[in-house]
């Protein structure tokens, strides 16, 4: 019998830049919205252009925060890099990074290495290409901003956090650390800030210690490698699944959380992050969800339902994507899960996007989960 369990959603807020970024002059001044959590990297006039809209924060005054950095083509991100995330907007910092295996069905492969096909469902043969993904520390002050002003919602929405299970009997408790997430390195935009806590979060000066003779200035403490470390069967980043469907392009990060004994059995929970991408300039709207959830225990599971996370998001050309964490409990060790979303047209038409499909493995050698942050 498979669980769903719906917890945090994270919308996009309204983009103030241009995602090619990479033809521009560097480094450039990042300019925000004092106490707003938006920004433009542009010039002051196109700055002050996109404060005249209907996105402004009323009563908000410019203030820079840092200077632009040139996104790196090749390499990695060092611990202590600020950046801003290209998509969602929000001010950051990298904490370390994993090197994951992305199945892309948008790219076509002959011969992989190394390529999954769950269970047989439909699905193609997908190469798994090595990409780097990181752990990130989100700015408080930006949290309350990373919001989807949809038809008829006004209220925000929490930010991402990476949940755990609970240390004690009941099953299906759940316990989160909020503003981390997993950010792909091409949505990373590297900047510099003259600030020795640029950062706002209760974990920023526990992780990191400030050293002007670095670069970047921030370096991990011994507190940030005994965590990663101690917490690392649970917070790694594996395998990433992306496919695109009428320009409706689905990302799914599945994560494995730990087992559990209920009612004389084994319980296995997985965590699951989905991001929806509008790729064209069309308005189009989340209506429904089916989801089929296959366990090795044999059996198969149809969930169907409106939304998700209680919400019908809109993607549109100001606002393209919508993310949400929610997760999905098993009574056997291993499972797959794919399906598709219902979109709507503005013209009422509807059509289908493909989940791709994604397996749902736990670790051989079980440990037990976190009951709290490890030092």
């Amino acid at each position: 019998m498979a669980t769903c369990v719906a917890r945090r959603a994270l919308a996009v807020g309204s983009r103030w830049w241009s995602r090619s970024l990479t033809g521009a002059r560097w480094p450039r001044p990042l300019c925000a919205a004092a106490g707003a959590g938006a920004f433009s990297p542009a010039a002051t006039t196109a700055t002050r252009r996109h404060l005249s809209s209907r996105n402004r924060p009323e009563g908000k005054v410019l203030e820079t925060v840092g200077v632009f950095e040139v996104p790196k083509q090749n390499g990695k991100y060092e611990t202590g890099q600020l950046f801003l995330h290209s998509i969602f907007g929000y001010r950051g910092v990298v904490l370390f990074p994993w090197q994951a295996r992305l199945y892309d069905r948008d790219v076509a492969s002959a011969a992989p290495e190394k390529a999954e096909n769950p269970a047989g469902h439909g699905s193609k043969e997908v190469k798994g290409k090595t990409h780097t993904y990181y752990q990130v520390l989100i700015d408080a002050r930006d949290c309350p901003h990373i919001v989807s002003k949809e038809r008829g919602q006004t209220e925000p929405r929490s930010t991402e956090a990476v949940t755990f299970l609970a240390n004690h009997d009941d099953s299906r408790a759940l316990y989160a650390i909020p503003g981390l997430d997993y950010v792909s390195h091409e949505d990373i935009l590297p900047y510099t800030s003259t600030d020795q806590v640029p950062i706002q979060h209760e974990l920023f000066e526990r992780f990191l210690l400030y050293d002007q003779t670095k670069a970047p200035p921030f370096v991990a403490r011994e507190t940030l490698r005994a965590w990663q470390e101690k917490n690392h069967p649970w917070l790694e980043l594996s395998d990433v699944h992306r496919e695109t469907t009428e320009n409706i392009r689905v990302t799914v990060i599945p994560f494995y959380m730990g087992m559990r004994e209920a009612q004389n059995s084994h319980v296995y929970w997985w965590r699951y992050c989905i991001r929806l991408e509008n790729l064209d300039s069309d308005v189009v709207q989340l209506r429904e969800r089916h989801w089929r959830i296959f366990s090795l225990s044999g059996t198969l599971e149809t969930v169907r339902g409106r939304g998700v996370v209680g919400r019908e998001p809109v993607l549109s050309k100001e606002q393209p994507a919508f993310q949400y964490s929610s997760h999905v409990s098993l009574q056997a060790s291993s499972g797959h899960m794919w399906g598709t979303f219902r979109f709507e047209r503005p013209d009422g038409s509807h059509f289908d996007v493909r989940i791709p499909p994604f397996s749902l493995e736990s670790n051989k050698d079980e440990k037990t989960p976190p009951s709290g942050l490890h030092w």
